[in-house]
């Protein structure tokens, strides 16, 4: 069943290098807790107890937002196929934007999205899997292009605009920081 680690082992690490999608789980001290799921090609593991991960312009902010004010994340990934696996990955983390001076090193471990707005880097502190009994399996067909070719058709300029709209913000009126004067 369940074990705990205070760093990824090679094995848990190469189990998430093998996952198309993983889910994020932050909070602030009041107001929502918000847990969204990420695919495409946005994670790397840097260490046992260091990740990234490439956040790209989506409808709302909120990590950002929560991570300003409580720096805790949970990232959860789930064996869909093979055997039965629960991970949990918990940890502070900060989002790092590209006026970052540390931005350019780590987005350069990344495909080029447009459209990516933070890279949120997470300091490891506990490592859990669970059985994973419960998770069904869930064949994977692919990744999809909608946010890529919609990032592509908005351009520098229109997503800078859609940031200014959207995404400095969170539902519970959290600043995030995506543009600062």
């Amino acid at each position: 069943m369940g074990k705990q680690y205070t760093e990824l082992t090679g094995n848990l690490t190469a189990f998430i290098a093998r996952q198309k999608m993983f889910f994020v789980g932050t909070a602030a001290a009041d107001g929502r807790v918000n847990v969204s799921p990420k695919g495409m090609d946005t994670l790397r593991v840097l260490t046992a107890n260091r990740a990234v991960w490439l956040n790209l312009t989506g409808s709302g902010n909120e990590t950002a937002a929560h991570l300003r004010e409580l720096s805790r994340i949970t990232l959860m990934f789930c064996a869909f196929e093979g055997d039965p696996l629960i991970l949990r990955v918990y940890g502070q983390a900060r989002a790092l934007h590209p006026r970052d001076a540390e931005w350019a090193s780590l987005h350069a471990l990344f495909p080029n999205f447009n459209g990516a707005r933070q890279i949120i880097d997470v300091a490891i502190e506990l490592v859990q899997t669970s059985c994973g009994f419960g998770v069904p399996f869930l064949d994977f067909k692919a990744q999809r292009e909608q946010l890529t070719q919609w990032a592509e058709k908005k351009g520098a300029n229109g997503i800078r605009q859609y940031w200014e709209d959207k995404n400095q913000l969170s539902l519970d009126g959290k600043p995030t920081e995506i543009l600062l004067p």
